[in-house]
């Protein structure tokens, strides 16, 4: 349910009624440049996807260059939550 420019007792309403019926609530508004969003989502699983991070390896292990981790961004995972 998606709810825009009504008053707030309204949204309370209907935002408890999708609340206990398990139904996801989103509700805003805009007022020139300022403006609001909320949304009751209960439970819910989503996907993010992260970045593989390698430890870099080198012949010498007793310098700043050993505790450093390489980031490649070509290589991601999706981690469910």
């Amino acid at each position: 349910v998606c709810l825009t420019c009504c008053p707030r007792e309204l949204m309370l309403k209907i935002n408890q009624i999708c609340h206990q019926n398990h139904i996801k609530f989103f509700t805003g508004d805009v007022f020139g440049y300022h403006g609001y969003m909320f949304a009751d989502l209960g439970e819910h699983e989503f996907v993010e996807e992260k970045t593989k991070v390698a430890k870099v390896t080198s012949g010498v292990e007793d310098g700043p260059e050993a505790k450093k981790a390489k980031i490649d961004s070509s290589e991601t995972t999706m981690v469910k939550k």
